[in-house]
């Protein structure tokens, strides 16, 4: 059995409840068999390794533990884990990737090689560093992790001509969306997003257990024009309106009313400075913003790419034609005048839902 491959696993059960912690996932084995199993809970309460180690019991003694990012070794909400692997008895761990803290840093595997415990570095470090590249800019930039998402037609239509946009990709690639959604620590739509569609923008995904944690819903509405009567206001879980100084002052109050918390950021060339925004939701410690459109918002994204706002995008691709002059693209601005300035995806990946294509690649180096 590969080990830590299943520790991956139950890593990304933590995606979407962790933060702004890493997802983390931790296997004991001992004698080809596994006594201990676990993830990171949410802030405050057990990491994987902890969770692990109370499973195993008296059974951790010589046995090897499998963790998909190295240790902690300091206190923060809760005690080392260095310490607690020490004190379990364990005298093996391998460890996919370091852990680019600087509180941890490398300092977590030295930790443990001191105390005589043996290392082995690197098994599937690419899979864990994708499944924490949120966490990993977070804590390297203090700035959240952006990945674009669209669906649109062959033609590259997201809508008709009318705004009739349900629906463009299939029940699969929904479904994946409401995982993405799951795991974010934000989604963020524009305005004409509501005005158009009246979303609720939740995360639906089916999982038991109870009502999930929702992520934050970001609105960037530079005048506030978000109706205090939409659908998402309904919806359990906090709501931002980003907006400027242009926003009338009675309309703010309004959505105050309704719920939302209304947020003044400068603004550039009459837009939400997104830049500002980015920083502020850093500050809040949201690790993950989600981007769903429109296309005004995506391609005031794309405009200020040079200095590296987006860093991911999933596009679905459904294979209908929607044709018109009039049909709304998936992604507006001003776009660039030269096919060699056009953005290139790197690292891409192409998966099938249903009838669907989903094309997945990153902007920049990773």
């Amino acid at each position: 059995m590969d080990y830590m491959e299943h520790a991956l696993s139950l890593a990304r059960l933590a995606l979407g409840s962790s933060s702004p912690n890493p997802a983390v996932g931790a296997v004991i084995a001992r004698d080809g068999v596994i006594i201990g199993q676990g993830y990171t809970q949410p802030p405050g309460s057990a990491h994987a390794e902890v969770v692990a180690l109370r499973q195993a019991g008296n059974w951790a003694q010589g046995a090897t533990m499998y963790v998909t990012l190295e240790p902690c070794c300091h206190f923060g909400r809760t005690p080392p884990c260095t310490q607690a692997i020490m004190e379990g008895g364990i005298t093996e761990v391998h460890i996919a990737t370091l852990d680019p803290n600087p509180l941890i840093s490398g300092q977590g595997k030295a930790a443990l090689e001191c105390a005589g415990i043996k290392i082995k570095l690197g098994e599937h470090e690419q899979q864990a560093r994708e499944l924490n590249e949120a966490y990993i800019k977070f804590i390297t930039t203090g700035l959240p992790f952006v990945t674009i998402k669209f669906a649109m037609s062959l033609d590259g239509k997201i809508a008709t001509g009318t705004g009739d946009s349900k629906w463009i990709s299939g029940e699969e690639s929904r479904g994946y969306v409401h995982q993405l959604r799951g795991a974010a620590d934000a989604i963020m739509v524009g305005v004409n997003t509501i005005l158009a569609d009246d979303p609720r923008i939740t995360a639906r995904d089916g999982r038991e257990g109870g009502e999930r944690k929702q992520p934050i819903r970001v609105i960037v509405d530079s005048k506030a024009r978000t109706p205090p009567t939409a659908q998402v206001f309904k919806q359990p879980g906090k709501i931002i309106v980003a907006t400027t100084p242009a926003a009338p002052s009675a309309q703010r109050k309004k959505l105050k009313e309704a719920g939302a918390e209304v947020l003044e950021l400068p603004a550039r060339e009459g837009l939400v400075d997104l830049e500002e925004l980015l920083a502020e939701l850093g500050r809040r410690e949201v690790t993950s913003v989600l981007v769903e459109g429109g296309g005004t918002l995506l391609g005031s994204f794309f405009d200020f790419f040079q200095k590296g706002l987006v860093d991911k995008v999933i596009a679905f691709i459904a294979p209908v034609i929607i044709g018109g002059e009039e049909a709304r693209l998936a992604v507006g601005g001003r776009g660039v005048g030269k096919i060699a300035q056009a953005l290139r995806l790197s690292h891409v990946k192409v998966e099938r839902f249903g009838d669907d294509l989903m094309i997945c690649g990153y902007i920049g180096g990773r």
